[in-house]
């Protein structure tokens, strides 16, 4: 019998949850964070598994690992977990986790109010504002993000023809917008957008090439962005997105708030420093803004977007995976036959 620990602190960020491993995982090989996520996915899947997969989680969990710094200048490192696989980067989690981590003391900044940290799509900069112990705000600039296809034509089994962008904000995202056979996401329910988003990926994935220019492990897609009208005054635009199989953001999404901000500059509808307010499916938000442009070493044209938001600690767990038990590497009822 083989028993493992994992300590995590449990929260969520804009109401999409965010369990950070704080003790218990391993030690990885690599230089860099994409490094060390291709030697966990190649070794330690089965913690993603465990922790984020039924019994400990569920279909919409979503996590990070806290590693020390990676390079010199950084303040902490990430791994992200999540029911659909280890990503590049999310940024809904990367709020969560620097958040847990400020307020509980697992990392103290170079340069107080700016933390700096490694993730496998990059190194990121985030500015937060505290009130005592309490984070209040973080404003995190995330990795180069770009439009990579404009309106490609995608024939949907539900919709039909449906012009469809294809946008990097650290994960690749189809993103729809209303348009003639798409009224928009508020006349659906998650469970129908759910099953349109796979099958979007699927078709995606089949009739384009989804490759990062600047680094090919970086492809494909495995997310949706169902766009709509928001449901206040206070917001811009809404969006209900599918990761994976399963899983429905329950925030606005950071990477895709980012992959939206980088395609609504591309299109010319947002202005550098502008913002622009994400709604999520549940009517939380965050605040989107293009901090700077600049191009890939390939030479398309990307921006620097910002994502602002907060996150709130919930409690804190110890893990128990023990071999000897009957699904002790997790499970997703989509793995059984019926």
């Amino acid at each position: 019998m083989t028993r493992h620990s994992f300590t995590c602190i449990e929260g969520h960020t804009e109401g999409m949850p965010v369990r950070m491993v704080v003790d218990g995982a391993p030690t990885l090989a690599g230089e860099t964070m994409n490094e060390c996520r291709e030697d966990f996915v190649s070794r330690y899947d089965w913690i993603r598994r465990s922790l984020m997969l039924e019994p400990r989680g569920h279909s919409h969990m979503s996590g990070t690992v806290l590693y020390p710094p990676l390079s010199a200048e950084s303040d902490m490192s990430l791994l992200f977990i999540e029911t659909s696989g280890c990503l590049p980067m999310c940024g809904h989690a990367s709020i969560g986790s620097i958040s847990f981590a400020l307020e509980t003391g697992l990392v103290h900044p170079k340069l107080p109010g700016t933390v700096v940290i490694d993730v496998p799509a990059g190194q990121l900069t985030a500015k937060y504002e505290m009130d005592g112990s309490t984070v209040t705000s973080v404003r995190l600039t995330n990795v180069p993000s770009f439009l990579l296809y404009r309106d490609v034509e995608v024939k949907h089994p539900k919709f039909g023809q449906l012009a469809v962008d294809i946008a990097y904000g650290g994960n690749f995202y189809p993103i729809v917008e209303v348009q003639p056979n798409f009224p928009g996401c508020e006349h659906f329910t998650p469970e129908m957008l759910l099953e349109w988003g796979r099958q979007m990926q699927v078709l995606v994935n089949e009739a384009l090439d989804v490759v990062h220019p600047d680094d090919p492990d970086i492809r494909g897609v495995r997310h949706c962005m169902w766009t709509g009208a928001p449901v206040s005054n206070d917001a811009d635009a809404r969006a209900v997105v599918i990761a994976g199989d399963s899983l429905i953001d329950r925030s606005p999404c950071g990477t895709g708030t980012s992959a939206r901000v980088a395609q609504r500059h591309a299109k010319g509808l947002l202005d550098d420093g502008e913002t622009f307010i994400h709604q999520s499916l549940i009517g939380s938000c965050f605040v989107g803004r293009v901090e700077s442009t600049t191009r890939l070493k390939s030479g398309l044209e990307a921006v620097l977007p910002s994502i602002e938001g907060r996150a709130w600690i919930t409690g804190r767990a110890e893990h128990y995976v023990d071999d000897s038990q009957p699904y002790a590497h997790g499970f997703g009822l989509q793995e059984f036959s019926w």
